[in-house]
């Protein structure tokens, strides 16, 4: 069946004439004169095909029809209103489902804040963490898996942009007992011959590439041993005696049992956090939640 191509401004009309029951009242409320009022009556009633108001001197009164017209009227403009509602609260970016990938090692830095602070402004929208690191968040980007990432290193990449929200340092991680863990800063060289715990280059290169250049720009080639998905796991696996390593500074926050953190010498090195999402897209989500977070 055909959908009847009703105009909201006669439905309307049609509305307040229903519950004023006088032409000169009605029109008043609408901000229009009289003949125009008529028109979109009269206009309404040929759509429908029947009268919808007896016409009485001073008052006017409601068909059948126009009685049976009266609540569906109603309905269709309080649903065009809902929906206006809701599609500005969309395009404003106020409702909605906003998936966000970040690495578990920045559970210890600004994301916390940063995600509490976003539900609080924007309590409708529906947000979705999912843990992955680097290397994974670009892919789930690229694939429209999550909406935003936060990585390490700030990812030059066709179609993604990146804004840097964070620096931090880095961070010597010895076991309890190391003959190093009695020193307040660790020099690089002395690192020589250790094996390291580090990430996988897969889950991060610029990070990565960070660390294993600052022991080359120290004249000291790192030996790589163990390999951790996370760097909360690396700290574990140093714990376990499996070697020692250089991570981000915030790894000092896990408070894990066997371990130390102390201060690299020389202290150059620096590891950027950035907030990643696709530069194509038109999400109002994203923009607000890239605004607050870059603010």
């Amino acid at each position: 069946m055909d959908r009847p191509e009703l105009a909201l401004h006669q439905l309307h009309a049609f509305v307040v004439l229903a519950e004023l029951r006088h032409f000169g009242h009605a029109a008043d409320r609408l901000g229009i004169a009289q003949p125009p009022l008529s028109q979109q009556i009269r206009r309404l009633e040929e759509k429908v095909g029947f009268p919808l108001f007896t016409r009485a001197p001073g008052r006017v009164e409601l068909t059948p029809a126009g009685a049976e017209l009266l609540p569906a009227a109603r309905r269709a403009l309080d649903a065009t209103e809902s929906g206006l509602v809701a599609a500005r609260r969309a395009g404003g970016g106020e409702v909605g489902r906003l998936r966000i990938g970040f690495a578990a090692s920045l559970a210890l830095t600004i994301l916390p804040g940063l995600v509490r602070a976003y539900r609080e402004r924007f309590p409708a929208v529906e947000t979705e963490i999912h843990e992955m690191t680097t290397a994974p968040q670009i892919t789930a980007l690229r694939e429209r898996a999550i909406d935003v990432g936060f990585v390490r290193e700030v990812v030059a990449e066709p179609g993604l942009a990146c804004e840097p929200v964070l620096s931090e340092g880095f961070v010597a991680v010895l076991p309890t007992g190391h003959p190093l863990a009695d020193l307040r800063a660790v020099p690089i060289t002395a690192l020589a011959g250790e094996e390291l715990v580090l990430l996988p280059r897969s889950a991060g290169a610029g990070v990565h590439d960070r660390i294993v250049n600052l022991f080359r720009d120290n004249g000291v080639e790192p030996t790589i041993g163990q390999r951790a998905v996370e760097w909360q796991t690396a700290c574990a696996f140093v714990a376990a005696g499996m070697g020692v390593s250089v991570a981000p500074a915030s790894v000092r926050r896990t408070r894990l049992s066997g371990v130390v953190y102390r201060r690299l010498d020389p202290d150059t090195a620096r590891t950027v956090v950035a907030v990643c999402w696709r530069s194509t897209d038109q999400n109002p989500l994203v923009d607000q939640f890239v605004a607050l977070t870059t603010k």
